[in-house]
Formats: C-alpha cells, sequence, structure tokens
C-alpha cells in the first residue's frame, strides 16, 4: 500500500479527530493548507506534492499512523452483548473543520459516537448535512457580531456520497405538507460506526425545499417541522434502505421523534393494530431530553401540524388527529400544541435527563404528562455526561498521562484505577505541568486576537491566574456577571501584585439580540483602564478554541442561572489539564465537587423547576456575583498565590491533584456510553 494511500484511508476516518499522532502527522503534510481550511487532512493531501510525500522521513511516520489505524479497526468489542443501536440527533460536534454543529447538544452527540466506536458497538448514528451549519463569527468596530456561512463541501471532506447498486445517489421520499422531498445521505466513518448525514440539497429537489438541511435552528416553526420529518421519517428510510434494522433507536432530544411514527407505520401496514404498534415502538425506543430551556423544546400550533403532516398521514394508517394525539399532554384537546419531547416521552420504554439535577428537572418539567404519579415517580431518569477524552485531551497532556500513569489509555482512561498513580506525582511537577499548559494557550491566545476583526490588544502574563470562559452566549448563561460590580472587577484584574485575566469564546445566535449585546458589553469592559489586555474575546468559537481554552485555562469559570444547565461539559474537559472548576452548583458540577477538588458559586444545588421573573433573576444575578467575587477575592485569588520556598502553590496543586484522579473517570464519554448500553439500551425502563 502506497504513501499517499495510506495518508487517504487516515484522512477518510475521523480517527484521525482524536488521535494527536494523525493530526500532527497531516499538519507536516502541507501546514498551510492544513491550517487555512480549519486543521483540515483533506486540504493538506490536496496540496501536497509527490516531492514531499517521498520523503523517507514523512513516509515513515505515515506507516507508523496507518498501522496504529489499523489496530484501532481489529480491535474486538469491548461489550460484546450491546443491542445494535440506531442513534439520532439533529447536529454533531465533530471537528472544527466539520462545522456541523451550534452548540453543547452537538458536541455531545460527537462525543458520544466516538466513544461508541472506541467501544465497538454496534452502533449507527443518523444526522442532517449542514453545509451552513456552524456560522463564521466576525465582529464590525463597534463589536457587534457578524453571523456568515461559508458553505461545506461534502467533496472536500471525509465523506462518501450514500449511492445505491447501480452507483447512483441513494434516495428516499419524504412527504412534507403537499409537497414530496427527496433525501440523500453521506456517510462519515468513525472508527467502524457510520454516521449518515441527512442531504436535500441537490438537483433532485426544487429550490424551495433544497434549503432544508442547510442551516440549524433558523426560519420559522414551518421550516423546523420539515426539517424534523427529514431527519426522523427520512433517517428511518434510509436506514431501512440500506438494510440497516437495529435493535433500539435513540433518540437524542425530541428534534428527531418523529422516527416513532415513522416505526409504527411500518409496524401497522404489516397487520399489527394501533395498540400492538405503539406498544412495540415503545420497546424500541428510548429518548434522551437536555433542556429546561423552553425554546428548547419545539412546539407546533395545531393549525401548522394539520397541514405540514398532511402528507406524512396519507401514507399513515393513522390520520392527522392520530398522530396528533401523541404529541399533547391532553391527547384529546385539539387546540393544544404538538410538542416534540411529549412524542419522545409517549413513545419511549426508557427516557432520561443528562445530569441527575436535570433528571430531576425534568421529572417536574412533564409532570402533567402523568397526572397519576407522584413528581418522583414520573418516568425519566438520568445518565450524566460525559467528554471523549481524547478528543479534548491535549497532546502534551496525553503525554503527561503517558508518564504518570501505568494503564492502558485506550481501554482504561474511564476506570478510577488509570487515573489513581496522579496522587503519587509530587507538587513540583504537577505546578510544572499546569504552567505549561498555560503558557501553551496563551502564547495560542495572543496570536489568535492578533488576527482577529474583533480590535484587541493581548497583555497576557504567563504566570498570572488565568479565567477560561467558552459556551453560547445565550444569556441565561450569564458571561458578564463577573463584571457585576466594575470597580470590584477591575481590583482583582488590576492588582500588581496578584493579576487575574480571563479570556472569552462564544457564539450568540443571530436573532438573539440580548446575547450579542452581553458579547459588545465584554468588549466595552476589554477596553477600558484596568481591563485592557487582560479581558480578551477571542472570536469565532470553534472546536480547536474549545480545545485550546480547556487545556490552558487554570478556572473554568461557569455562572449559569439554576436550573438552566442541563449538564454542561466543558467544565468535564479541564480536569485531565489541571484545571479547576468555580461553578454554580447545576448540571453535573453537583455530582463533581466535593468542596475541595474546586469551587462553587453560590447556594446548594437544589433541582426545584420554578421559573422566575425579572425581578427573581435579578435578585439572583446580585446574590450569585456577591458569590462569585467572595469566592475570587478571599480563596481563589489567594490559594493561587500562596506559594512555598519553591514556589508552588500547595494548597492549590492539592485541589489539581483530587481533580485529576476522580473527575475524568466518573465523567468521560466512555462511562457514558456504558451506562446507557446497561440502563437504557439493554434494559426496560425500570432499571433506569
Amino acid at each position: 500500500m502506497t504513501t499517499t494511500k495510506k495518508l487517504e484511508a487516515i484522512a477518510n476516518n475521523l480517527w484521525w479527530t482524536w488521535t494527536p499522532r494523525a493530526r500532527t502527522l497531516f499538519e507536516q503534510v502541507h501546514p498551510e493548507a492544513f491550517a487555512a481550511a480549519g486543521n483540515s487532512p483533506h486540504a493538506a493531501l490536496r496540496a501536497v506534492d509527490e516531492e514531499r510525500l517521498a520523503d523517507p522521513e514523512l513516509a515513515g511516520e505515515v506507516d507508523a499512523v496507518y498501522d496504529a489505524f489499523k489496530a484501532y479497526m481489529e480491535a474486538p468489542s469491548e461489550i460484546s452483548d450491546a443491542p445494535e443501536t440506531a442513534y439520532f440527533c439533529m447536529e454533531y460536534g465533530l471537528h472544527e473543520s466539520m462545522p456541523l454543529y451550534s452548540g453543547g447538544l452537538g458536541v455531545l452527540a460527537g462525543d458520544h459516537t466516538k466513544a461508541a466506536a472506541d467501544l465497538g458497538l454496534p452502533f449507527t448514528a443518523v444526522g442532517m448535512l449542514l453545509r451552513e451549519g456552524y456560522f463564521h463569527q466576525s465582529f464590525d468596530e463597534n463589536g457587534n457580531q457578524q453571523a456568515n456561512y461559508p458553505p461545506l463541501d461534502p467533496e472536500k471532506q471525509p465523506l462518501s456520497l450514500v449511492t445505491n447498486p447501480d452507483v447512483e445517489p441513494l434516495r428516499v421520499s419524504v412527504p412534507l405538507g403537499d409537497a414530496t422531498v427527496q433525501v440523500q445521505a453521506w456517510e462519515a466513518k468513525l472508527g467502524h460506526v457510520s454516521l449518515y448525514l441527512l442531504d436535500t440539497d441537490h438537483e433532485g429537489n426544487p429550490e424551495s425545499l433544497r434549503g432544508l438541511t442547510r442551516r440549524l435552528y433558523q426560519g420559522g416553526d414551518r421550516e423546523r417541522i420539515r426539517q424534523e420529518l427529514v431527519l426522523g421519517v427520512g433517517g428511518l428510510r434510509l436506514l431501512r434502505a440500506l438494510g440497516n434494522q437495529p435493535d433500539v433507536y435513540h433518540a437524542n432530544e425530541g428534534h428527531c421523534a418523529f422516527l416513532m411514527f415513522e416505526l409504527m407505520r411500518e409496524l401497522m401496514e404489516t397487520g399489527h393494530t394501533q395498540a400492538e404498534a405503539e406498544a412495540a415502538v415503545r420497546q424500541e425506543s428510548v429518548f434522551t431530553t437536555h433542556t429546561p430551556v423552553p425554546a428548547g423544546h419545539d412546539r407546533f400550533a395545531p393549525k401548522l401540524f394539520d397541514t405540514e403532516m398532511a402528507g406524512y398521514a396519507s401514507e399513515h394508517p393513522l390520520s392527522v388527529d392520530d398522530l396528533a394525539a401523541y404529541g399533547r399532554v391532553n391527547p384529546d384537546d385539539d387546540t393544544e400544541e404538538f410538542v416534540m419531547t411529549v412524542l419522545g416521552l409517549n413513545l419511549s420504554r426508557a427516557a432520561n435527563g443528562v445530569s441527575k439535577i436535570n433528571g430531576r428537572v425534568a421529572q417536574q418539567q412533564w409532570d402533567d404528562l402523568y397526572p397519576d404519579l407522584e413528581v418522583d415517580d414520573v418516568p425519566i431518569g438520568s445518565i450524566t455526561n460525559g467528554v471523549h477524552l481524547p478528543t479534548w485531551t491535549a497532546a502534551p497532556a496525553r503525554d503527561f498521562l503517558a508518564v504518570h500513569t501505568d494503564g492502558d489509555w485506550a481501554h482504561e482512561r474511564h476506570t478510577p484505577e488509570f487515573w489513581a498513580p496522579l496522587a503519587e506525582v509530587d507538587d513540583a511537577t504537577l505546578w510544572a505541568y499546569r504552567s505549561k499548559l498555560r503558557a501553551r494557550l496563551l502564547n495560542y491566545a495572543t496570536d489568535h486576537v492578533a488576527h482577529q476583526s474583533l480590535d484587541m490588544e493581548a497583555d497576557l502574563d504567563p504566570d498570572a491566574l488565568t479565567i477560561g470562559f467558552a459556551r453560547r452566549f445565550a444569556t441565561y448563561k450569564r458571561a458578564p456577571l463577573i463584571f457585576t460590580d466594575l470597580d470590584r472587577a477591575r481590583a482583582l484584574f488590576a492588582d500588581a501584585e496578584r493579576p487575574i485575566q480571563i479570556l472569552f469564546a462564544g457564539k450568540a445566535h443571530p436573532d438573539d439580540e440580548a446575547g450579542q449585546a452581553f458579547i459588545r458589553r465584554i468588549y466595552e469592559i476589554s477596553q477600558q483602564d484596568g481591563f485592557r489586555g487582560r479581558v480578551l474575546m477571542l472570536e469565532n468559537y470553534n472546536m480547536e478554541v474549545g480545545r485550546m481554552l480547556v487545556s490552558g485555562s487554570d478556572i473554568w469559570l461557569n455562572n449559569p442561572r439554576r436550573p438552566m444547565e442541563a449538564s454542561g461539559t466543558s467544565g468535564q474537559k479541564v480536569a485531565a489539564h489541571g484545571g479547576l472548576n468555580l461553578s454554580v452548583l447545576d448540571g453535573w458540577w453537583p455530582e463533581g465537587y466535593t468542596g475541595t477538588n474546586g469551587w462553587a458559586i453560590g447556594p446548594e444545588a437544589t433541582g426545584v423547576f420554578a421559573p422566575r421573573g425579572p425581578a427573581g433573576q435579578k435578585k439572583e444575578d446580585a446574590r450569585d456575583a456577591e458569590s462569585l467575587y467572595t469566592q475570587l477575592e478571599t480563596s481563589v485569588v489567594p490559594e493561587f498565590y500562596t506559594r512555598n520556598a519553591e514556589g508552588v502553590p500547595k494548597a492549590w496543586v492539592n485541589r489539581m491533584r483530587e481533580a485529576m484522579t476522580e473527575l475524568p473517570p466518573a465523567f468521560s464519554a466512555k462511562r457514558m456510553v456504558i451506562d446507557y448500553v446497561n440502563t437504557m439500551y439493554r434494559q426496560p425502563v425500570e432499571q433506569v
């Protein structure tokens, strides 16, 4: 096999996205092309010349990486009797060169799929080919966000068009209102796992339908319900056209719950009654709900539902009214909106939230659906999210762990035993590790802001306490909370002896004016005395920026309004790098926080879902800002700067050591997917 063929084989499997040696290899092939295309191996291969490929040293490295890839592909499954699973999700965060995601849901889905591949599960994923997915963020001179949508060309990605035996595009039809759309798919390989990305943007459809799969979460309800028919109905029809008959169907959030209608249609067309089909669909379907945010649960007015489902109902044994009943809390109320989450809950045998608190909140959100049950008995359990450590652990950190742990990273990283040896690493070594990763981040940030449209000048101190904050700029996440009291904040940032500095990154939805105002507010503060150079906004947040921030930040700041954080996973990524969390006790953090492995903002978690009005939110913001300042002033900053004779902050390193040994295994995606196999994919709801 030639060097070129080996490089193509590696580039065509997204295994390279979580293998540092493979990413470095493609960067070496053609550094300029690789970087210009968002760290894309395919771009590097298109630009490389034959002379470079003939380099014996490069050929030797290609051989080594290819051998590692081949060994990964040939490894046996770690769970030999796992049921075959089809996983549906609207978005997938796989890599910055493939912007098929908008936020945490997509990153979680990408990590879930990668962990399933690592475990060798019989697993197929279905999503959408978002040619104009995660927008490119830039700014005008006043700090106003600009959203641009450079189109993704699937021909230049590690994707292959799914074809029929005649080598023509395999297409399935999906009725939408009084129209019919032809859906094709592109296949991405993650190890041995196939991810099928549905695509309506081709010559077989009229222009009015081609754009359905181009963008996420934009347009009105009519476009949204049509997208979700494409995903749920079209996705299942594609699997059937490929001969795929999974044992379990996992609907990750309500966007894809129409697949359950299609499962019912199949069964009823083979002679099953409605009751029999309903029971059978429940037995093979599981459902995950993520968000307490009302806007995250799609709701369709009765008239719109009737109109847009008419074509599909003409192919279904059930009427539009019969179908609508499955998405209502009161099935008999034809004035009630159709809710995708209600559909998912009604037609699944097991349902879960994505942290213990989120599961409790979901029980309260949807208790009206179960009027005969107490809230505690509402059948929604929880499996706490985790992160795909190979994707998010920086290459220098992987090298450090290889030296200071004894276990098998590939197979044992989700076990406490793998991380336990870090408890014996001496203080000076751990602090040098932390300082190296901080310096790496600050060099990256300085270069990043020098080339961005948002006018900023970095004046970062390699020895200063560095805070990271990166996430969607939704208002409930309260990005500017640290600037509630500017005088108090300025005293922290401008302290000559014990300064702090903060790096922000994040995008606001193009229609979210309040979220965009948060970005402008932070930009304006960054230009003021006492903050200039120490408060930076890294524009165009993507997975590369995220990887750098979670690896280099000393403190990961997270301060959403309770209980709106379903799980949050960014804070889970910092622990392997010796970073510490300073977070509201919401989402995953109450399960991870011990009091000595990071810090908490505000009161203990209650998990009570009680939406507050503006006055209540203002009071909560003031309380949490006070708690944040108190933690920084009295504990976080003093602990970071209190050093022993060797210049090591011993109390800080003790927190690091505890976080590094306990948090990564407990909040790994591998652990998470094993939990899904054992308590959702295999077991009835009573076991959740």
